[in-house]
Protein backbone atom coordinates (compact mmCIF):
# COMPACT_ATOMS: atom_id res chain seq x y z
CA UNK A 1 0.00 0.00 0.00
CA UNK A 2 1.29 3.41 -0.94
CA UNK A 3 1.78 6.10 1.68
CA UNK A 4 0.03 9.25 0.50
CA UNK A 5 1.61 11.39 3.23
CA UNK A 6 5.26 10.76 2.37
CA UNK A 7 7.49 13.15 0.44
CA UNK A 8 7.44 12.52 -3.29
CA UNK A 9 10.09 13.75 -5.72
CA UNK A 10 9.30 15.90 -8.71
CA UNK A 11 8.13 13.46 -11.44
CA UNK A 12 9.44 15.85 -14.11
CA UNK A 13 13.02 15.21 -13.00
CA UNK A 14 15.20 12.38 -14.27
CA UNK A 15 15.47 9.35 -11.99
CA UNK A 16 18.87 10.15 -10.44
CA UNK A 17 17.82 13.76 -9.88
CA UNK A 18 14.77 12.43 -8.04
CA UNK A 19 17.04 10.23 -5.93
CA UNK A 20 19.19 13.22 -4.95
CA UNK A 21 16.12 15.32 -4.21
CA UNK A 22 14.77 12.71 -1.77
CA UNK A 23 18.17 12.13 -0.16
CA UNK A 24 18.52 15.83 0.52
CA UNK A 25 14.96 16.09 1.79
CA UNK A 26 15.83 13.45 4.41
CA UNK A 27 19.12 15.23 5.25
CA UNK A 28 21.44 12.42 4.19
CA UNK A 29 25.12 13.30 4.30
CA UNK A 30 26.76 14.19 1.01
CA UNK A 31 29.04 11.15 1.34
CA UNK A 32 25.98 8.90 1.67
CA UNK A 33 24.31 10.62 -1.26
CA UNK A 34 27.33 9.94 -3.45
CA UNK A 35 27.53 6.30 -2.34
CA UNK A 36 23.82 5.58 -2.81
CA UNK A 37 23.80 7.16 -6.28
CA UNK A 38 26.83 5.05 -7.24
CA UNK A 39 25.13 1.77 -6.28
CA UNK A 40 21.81 2.68 -7.89
CA UNK A 41 23.58 3.50 -11.17
CA UNK A 42 25.52 0.21 -10.96
CA UNK A 43 22.29 -1.68 -10.36
CA UNK A 44 20.67 -0.11 -13.43
CA UNK A 45 23.73 -0.63 -15.62
CA UNK A 46 23.98 -4.26 -14.52
CA UNK A 47 20.94 -4.85 -16.72
CA UNK A 48 22.41 -2.67 -19.51
CA UNK A 49 20.05 0.19 -18.58
CA UNK A 50 17.39 -1.37 -20.83
CA UNK A 51 14.70 -1.32 -18.15
CA UNK A 52 13.56 1.24 -15.63
CA UNK A 53 13.92 0.11 -11.99
CA UNK A 54 10.15 0.50 -11.51
CA UNK A 55 9.73 -2.37 -14.00
CA UNK A 56 12.17 -4.55 -12.06
CA UNK A 57 11.97 -6.01 -8.58
CA UNK A 58 12.78 -9.00 -6.41
CA UNK A 59 14.36 -11.16 -9.14
CA UNK A 60 16.62 -8.43 -10.49
CA UNK A 61 17.69 -7.16 -7.07
CA UNK A 62 18.62 -10.65 -5.88
CA UNK A 63 20.49 -11.31 -9.13
CA UNK A 64 22.53 -8.13 -8.66
CA UNK A 65 23.30 -8.86 -5.01
CA UNK A 66 24.29 -12.43 -5.84
CA UNK A 67 26.63 -11.13 -8.54
CA UNK A 68 28.31 -8.84 -6.01
CA UNK A 69 28.75 -11.62 -3.45
CA UNK A 70 29.66 -14.55 -5.73
CA UNK A 71 31.49 -13.02 -8.68
CA UNK A 72 32.48 -9.67 -7.25
CA UNK A 73 33.52 -11.26 -3.94
CA UNK A 74 32.68 -8.02 -2.15
CA UNK A 75 32.88 -7.61 1.61
CA UNK A 76 29.77 -8.01 3.72
CA UNK A 77 29.63 -4.29 4.42
CA UNK A 78 29.88 -3.49 0.71
CA UNK A 79 27.00 -5.77 -0.21
CA UNK A 80 24.89 -4.36 2.62
CA UNK A 81 25.66 -0.85 1.39
CA UNK A 82 24.47 -1.71 -2.11
CA UNK A 83 21.32 -3.32 -0.71
CA UNK A 84 20.54 -0.28 1.43
CA UNK A 85 20.88 2.00 -1.60
CA UNK A 86 18.51 -0.12 -3.68
CA UNK A 87 15.98 -0.41 -0.86
CA UNK A 88 16.08 3.39 -0.52
CA UNK A 89 15.40 3.76 -4.25
CA UNK A 90 12.33 1.53 -4.18
CA UNK A 91 10.95 2.66 -0.83
CA UNK A 92 11.48 6.42 -0.91
CA UNK A 93 11.74 7.29 -4.61
CA UNK A 94 9.60 4.76 -6.49
CA UNK A 95 7.24 4.09 -3.56
CA UNK A 96 7.53 0.34 -4.16
CA UNK A 97 8.86 -1.18 -0.89
CA UNK A 98 10.78 -4.39 -1.58
CA UNK A 99 12.74 -4.99 1.61
CA UNK A 100 10.49 -7.77 2.91
CA UNK A 101 10.57 -9.54 -0.47
CA UNK A 102 14.35 -9.88 -0.70
CA UNK A 103 15.71 -13.30 0.20
CA UNK A 104 18.50 -13.39 2.79
CA UNK A 105 21.33 -14.05 0.37
CA UNK A 106 23.70 -11.61 2.02
CA UNK A 107 27.37 -12.49 2.26
CA UNK A 108 28.28 -14.35 5.42
CA UNK A 109 29.66 -12.06 8.09
CA UNK A 110 32.58 -13.38 10.11
CA UNK A 111 33.18 -11.38 13.25
CA UNK A 112 36.90 -11.27 13.93
CA UNK A 113 38.61 -9.86 17.01
CA UNK A 114 39.82 -6.31 16.32
CA UNK A 115 43.48 -5.57 15.72
CA UNK A 116 44.85 -3.77 18.79
CA UNK A 117 48.19 -2.12 19.46
CA UNK A 118 49.92 -2.27 22.82
CA UNK A 119 50.51 1.03 24.61
CA UNK A 120 54.16 0.83 23.64
CA UNK A 121 53.22 0.34 19.97
CA UNK A 122 50.84 3.29 20.08
CA UNK A 123 53.64 5.44 21.44
CA UNK A 124 56.03 4.27 18.74
CA UNK A 125 53.55 5.19 16.02
CA UNK A 126 52.77 8.61 17.51
CA UNK A 127 56.49 9.38 17.78
CA UNK A 128 56.68 9.03 13.98
CA UNK A 129 53.98 11.67 13.45
CA UNK A 130 53.94 15.45 13.74
CA UNK A 131 51.82 18.56 13.25
CA UNK A 132 48.09 18.38 12.61
CA UNK A 133 48.16 14.67 11.81
CA UNK A 134 49.73 13.95 15.21
CA UNK A 135 46.97 15.92 16.96
CA UNK A 136 44.30 14.02 15.03
CA UNK A 137 45.86 10.63 15.80
CA UNK A 138 46.12 11.57 19.47
CA UNK A 139 42.39 12.35 19.46
CA UNK A 140 41.62 9.00 17.83
CA UNK A 141 43.48 7.17 20.59
CA UNK A 142 42.94 9.55 23.51
CA UNK A 143 39.19 9.95 22.98
CA UNK A 144 38.24 6.82 21.07
CA UNK A 145 37.07 8.82 18.06
CA UNK A 146 36.31 7.37 14.67
CA UNK A 147 38.18 8.80 11.70
CA UNK A 148 35.33 10.94 10.38
CA UNK A 149 34.36 12.03 13.89
CA UNK A 150 37.77 13.62 14.31
CA UNK A 151 37.74 15.14 10.83
CA UNK A 152 34.30 16.71 11.39
CA UNK A 153 34.98 18.15 14.85
CA UNK A 154 33.81 21.75 15.28
CA UNK A 155 35.49 24.32 17.52
CA UNK A 156 32.53 24.30 19.92
CA UNK A 157 32.84 20.52 20.34
CA UNK A 158 36.02 20.92 22.40
CA UNK A 159 35.27 21.78 26.03
CA UNK A 160 38.62 22.77 27.53
CA UNK A 161 37.07 23.69 30.89
CA UNK A 162 35.11 20.49 31.54
CA UNK A 163 37.64 18.19 29.82
CA UNK A 164 35.08 16.81 27.38
CA UNK A 165 34.81 16.24 23.65
CA UNK A 166 31.32 16.33 22.18
CA UNK A 167 30.81 13.98 19.26
CA UNK A 168 27.87 15.18 17.19
CA UNK A 169 25.92 12.99 14.80
CA UNK A 170 28.25 10.01 15.13
CA UNK A 171 27.58 6.57 13.74
CA UNK A 172 23.86 5.94 13.70
CA UNK A 173 23.19 9.66 14.07
CA UNK A 174 23.96 9.52 17.80
CA UNK A 175 25.62 12.18 19.96
CA UNK A 176 27.95 11.36 22.84
CA UNK A 177 30.67 12.81 25.03
CA UNK A 178 34.11 11.35 25.49
CA UNK A 179 37.42 12.01 27.23
CA UNK A 180 39.50 15.11 26.42
CA UNK A 181 43.14 13.97 26.83
CA UNK A 182 44.99 16.47 29.03
CA UNK A 183 48.23 15.68 27.20
CA UNK A 184 47.15 17.44 24.01
CA UNK A 185 45.37 20.46 25.49
CA UNK A 186 48.26 22.89 25.00
CA UNK A 187 48.91 21.59 21.50
CA UNK A 188 45.24 21.95 20.56
CA UNK A 189 45.06 25.45 22.01
CA UNK A 190 48.03 26.52 19.90
CA UNK A 191 46.38 24.90 16.89
CA UNK A 192 43.10 26.70 17.58
CA UNK A 193 44.92 30.04 17.57
CA UNK A 194 46.05 29.31 13.99
CA UNK A 195 42.54 28.20 13.01
CA UNK A 196 41.13 31.47 14.38
CA UNK A 197 43.66 33.49 12.37
CA UNK A 198 42.75 31.57 9.22
CA UNK A 199 39.05 32.16 9.85
CA UNK A 200 39.61 35.90 10.38
CA UNK A 201 41.49 36.06 7.07
CA UNK A 202 38.58 34.33 5.32
CA UNK A 203 36.11 36.81 6.82
CA UNK A 204 38.24 39.72 5.65
CA UNK A 205 38.11 38.34 2.11
CA UNK A 206 34.32 37.95 2.16
CA UNK A 207 34.26 34.22 2.94
CA UNK A 208 34.32 32.51 6.34
CA UNK A 209 30.99 30.69 6.27
CA UNK A 210 30.95 26.95 6.88
CA UNK A 211 28.49 24.17 6.08
CA UNK A 212 25.84 23.72 8.77
CA UNK A 213 23.88 20.47 9.14
CA UNK A 214 20.11 20.02 9.10
CA UNK A 215 19.33 23.39 7.50
CA UNK A 216 20.59 25.29 10.55
CA UNK A 217 21.82 28.02 8.22
CA UNK A 218 18.18 28.94 7.56
CA UNK A 219 17.27 28.92 11.23
CA UNK A 220 20.40 30.81 12.28
CA UNK A 221 21.48 32.88 9.24
CA UNK A 222 24.68 34.22 10.84
CA UNK A 223 25.83 31.03 12.59
CA UNK A 224 27.84 29.77 9.62
CA UNK A 225 30.37 32.59 10.10
CA UNK A 226 30.72 32.15 13.86
CA UNK A 227 34.05 30.74 14.98
CA UNK A 228 32.41 28.08 17.14
CA UNK A 229 30.94 26.39 14.07
CA UNK A 230 34.24 26.24 12.16
CA UNK A 231 36.04 22.92 11.74
CA UNK A 232 38.87 22.16 14.17
CA UNK A 233 40.88 20.79 11.25
CA UNK A 234 40.04 23.03 8.27
CA UNK A 235 41.24 22.45 4.74
CA UNK A 236 44.15 24.53 3.49
CA UNK A 237 42.14 25.60 0.46
CA UNK A 238 38.68 27.04 -0.11
CA UNK A 239 36.43 24.88 -2.26
CA UNK A 240 32.99 25.01 -3.85
CA UNK A 241 30.23 23.24 -1.93
CA UNK A 242 28.89 20.59 -4.37
CA UNK A 243 25.30 21.13 -3.23
CA UNK A 244 24.97 24.88 -2.71
CA UNK A 245 27.73 26.08 -5.03
CA UNK A 246 29.02 28.37 -2.24
CA UNK A 247 32.77 28.87 -1.85
CA UNK A 248 33.68 27.57 1.61
CA UNK A 249 36.48 26.17 3.70
CA UNK A 250 35.63 22.55 4.39
CA UNK A 251 37.39 20.16 6.75
CA UNK A 252 40.56 18.31 5.76
CA UNK A 253 40.29 15.13 3.74
CA UNK A 254 40.45 11.96 5.80
CA UNK A 255 42.88 10.45 3.28
CA UNK A 256 45.66 12.74 4.55
CA UNK A 257 45.50 11.25 8.04
CA UNK A 258 45.17 7.73 6.66
CA UNK A 259 48.37 8.15 4.66
CA UNK A 260 50.20 9.71 7.61
CA UNK A 261 49.24 6.80 9.88
CA UNK A 262 50.31 4.25 7.29
CA UNK A 263 53.73 5.89 6.93
CA UNK A 264 54.13 6.14 10.72
CA UNK A 265 53.25 2.46 11.22
CA UNK A 266 55.85 1.46 8.63
CA UNK A 267 58.51 3.62 10.21
CA UNK A 268 57.64 2.23 13.65
CA UNK A 269 58.24 -1.28 12.22
CA UNK A 270 54.87 -2.56 13.33
CA UNK A 271 53.73 -5.46 11.20
CA UNK A 272 50.06 -5.61 12.18
CA UNK A 273 47.21 -4.35 9.99
CA UNK A 274 47.08 -0.98 11.69
CA UNK A 275 44.92 1.87 10.42
CA UNK A 276 43.17 4.89 11.87
CA UNK A 277 40.41 2.77 13.42
CA UNK A 278 43.01 0.71 15.29
CA UNK A 279 43.54 3.67 17.62
CA UNK A 280 39.87 3.49 18.62
CA UNK A 281 40.10 -0.27 19.21
CA UNK A 282 43.22 0.29 21.31
CA UNK A 283 41.49 3.05 23.31
CA UNK A 284 38.70 0.70 24.42
CA UNK A 285 41.01 -2.25 25.10
CA UNK A 286 43.47 -0.25 27.19
CA UNK A 287 40.67 1.27 29.27
CA UNK A 288 39.37 -2.22 30.08
CA UNK A 289 42.90 -3.40 30.89
CA UNK A 290 43.21 -0.47 33.29
CA UNK A 291 40.09 -1.55 35.15
CA UNK A 292 37.52 0.87 33.73
CA UNK A 293 34.00 -0.52 34.00
CA UNK A 294 32.78 -1.97 30.70
CA UNK A 295 29.56 0.09 30.90
CA UNK A 296 31.62 3.27 31.05
CA UNK A 297 33.66 2.13 28.05
CA UNK A 298 30.41 1.35 26.22
CA UNK A 299 29.21 4.91 26.78
CA UNK A 300 32.51 6.46 25.72
CA UNK A 301 32.52 4.36 22.54
CA UNK A 302 28.89 5.12 21.76
CA UNK A 303 27.89 1.46 21.48
CA UNK A 304 24.16 0.78 21.63
CA UNK A 305 24.73 -2.75 22.98
CA UNK A 306 27.32 -3.77 25.57
CA UNK A 307 27.91 -6.94 23.52
CA UNK A 308 29.69 -4.77 20.97
CA UNK A 309 32.02 -3.53 23.70
CA UNK A 310 32.59 -7.05 25.02
CA UNK A 311 34.54 -7.97 21.90
CA UNK A 312 37.49 -6.05 23.35
CA UNK A 313 37.64 -8.42 26.32
CA UNK A 314 38.88 -11.06 23.88
CA UNK A 315 41.98 -9.05 22.97
CA UNK A 316 42.84 -7.72 26.43
CA UNK A 317 46.28 -8.54 27.77
CA UNK A 318 45.71 -11.19 30.41
CA UNK A 319 48.14 -12.25 33.11
CA UNK A 320 48.80 -15.89 32.30
CA UNK A 321 52.15 -16.08 34.12
CA UNK A 322 50.41 -17.28 37.27
CA UNK A 323 48.65 -20.09 35.43
CA UNK A 324 50.48 -23.40 35.53
CA UNK A 325 50.46 -25.77 32.57
CA UNK A 326 48.60 -29.06 33.17
CA UNK A 327 51.81 -30.81 32.09
CA UNK A 328 53.44 -29.55 35.28
CA UNK A 329 50.88 -31.40 37.37
CA UNK A 330 51.77 -34.82 35.95
CA UNK A 331 53.38 -37.11 38.49
CA UNK A 332 52.21 -34.99 41.44
CA UNK A 333 49.26 -37.20 42.22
Amino acid sequence: MKNNNKFRPNPELKLMEQVRQVLRYHHYAYRTETTYCYWIVRYIRFFNAKRHPKDMGKFEIEAFLSHLAVEGKVAVSTQRQALNAIIFLYKHVLDQPVEELIEHIRAQKHRRPPVVMSQAEVQRVLLQMSGVHLLMAQLLYGGGLRLMESVRLRVQDLDFERNLIYVRDGKGGKDRTTIFPATIKSGLQAHMTKVKQLHDQDLDKGYGNVYLPNALDRKYPHASKEFGWQYVFPSKQLSTDPRSGIMRRHHVLESGLQKAVKIAVTRAQIHKRVGCHTFRHSFATHLLENGVNIRVVQELMGHADVKTTEIYTHVMAKDINAVASPLDFLGQQ
